[in-house]
């Protein structure tokens, strides 16, 4: 009699480590999705098509953002699942904006009368979006190797905090400045050197050791979390109404913010070597 008591508990038990999986499948999906989009896009010429993708990216942030929050309160961290969602993370945030950056802001370059500065352009625009995915996968890599990693910046180093722009963000300003544009790809050569140095420069943050935002001390079990849901609810609605622009302010902020913090590091070190 006391085995069939516990049966039931044992079984939701075991169902429940399959809820931040399926966010995690929601992932990849939007990830491959995304690659289909972008492929679509280059081969008819679609602006749409690179919108959608770009779009699928941002969709799959939040989804990589709710696996994580519900394992912890559900209590259901397991390996399996980080290792599911590290490999999630390379194909969607990794392989995904790097494929739809060459195809949308470099591939669309039109003939101009600088053949061979196109040519080099495209060659280069190759090599810096494969170095996108692998700042990208060292990025993930790093993260799950790292114990007690050490920012390069100024206050006290903790949990509020990542050592290097984490992926999702990386891919989330290339989704954001394709989707400001509605989809329609770079024609302009010198446009396009533009862009690369945009995706050179995230991909450079992603490794770097300068400190970002964490956002994990947000919690949603506290006392009185009314103001919090209210804050949320307003920046779903802005984002909904105005997405093209709420979303570049909100990638190409969160980019600048580490950048600030590092160059206020930069600052205190002078001064306190004059002292």
């Amino acid at each position: 009699m006391a085995a069939d008591a516990t049966f039931p508990k044992r079984t939701t038990r075991r169902g429940m480590y399959i809820l931040p999986s399926l966010f995690t499948a929601g992932n990849i999906a939007a990830g491959y999705y995304a690659v289909m989009e972008a492929i679509r896009g280059s081969a008819y010429h679609d602006p749409s098509a690179f919108d959608r993708s770009a779009l699928a990216i941002v969709f799959a942030i939040l989804f990589d953002g709710l696996d994580g929050r519900i394992a912890r309160l559900t209590n259901t961290q397991s390996s399996f699942g980080r290792e599911l969602d590290s490999l999630a993370d390379v194909i969607t945030f990794g392989v995904a904006p790097s494929l739809l950056a060459y195809l949308w802001g470099v591939r669309q370059i039109v003939p101009s009368n600088f053949p061979i500065v196109e040519q080099r352009v495209m060659h280069i625009g190759l090599v810096i979006c494969f170095l996108f995915l692998i700042c990208g996968a060292c990025r993930l890599a790093r993260f799950n190797v790292s114990i007690d990693p050490q920012p390069r910046n100024p206050g006290r180093p903790d949990r509020k905090y990542f050592v290097g722009m984490p992926i999702p963000a990386g891919a989330g300003v290339l989704a954001a400045v394709v989707h400001f544009e509605s989809g329609s790809p770079i024609y302009n050569m010198w446009m396009s050197m533009l862009w690369l140095a945009l995706i050179a420069f995230t991909g450079f943050l992603m490794v770097s050791s300068w400190r970002f935002w964490s956002g994990k001390e947000i919690d949603m079990n506290a006392r009185k979390p009314a103001r919090l849901l209210v804050l949320l609810v307003v920046l779903a609605a802005i984002v909904y109404v105005q997405s093209e622009h709420a979303l570049i302010v909100l990638a190409l902020g969160y980019l600048v913010s580490g950048v600030l913090a590092r160059v206020a590091y930069s600052w205190q070190g002078r001064g306190e070597a004059r002292a």
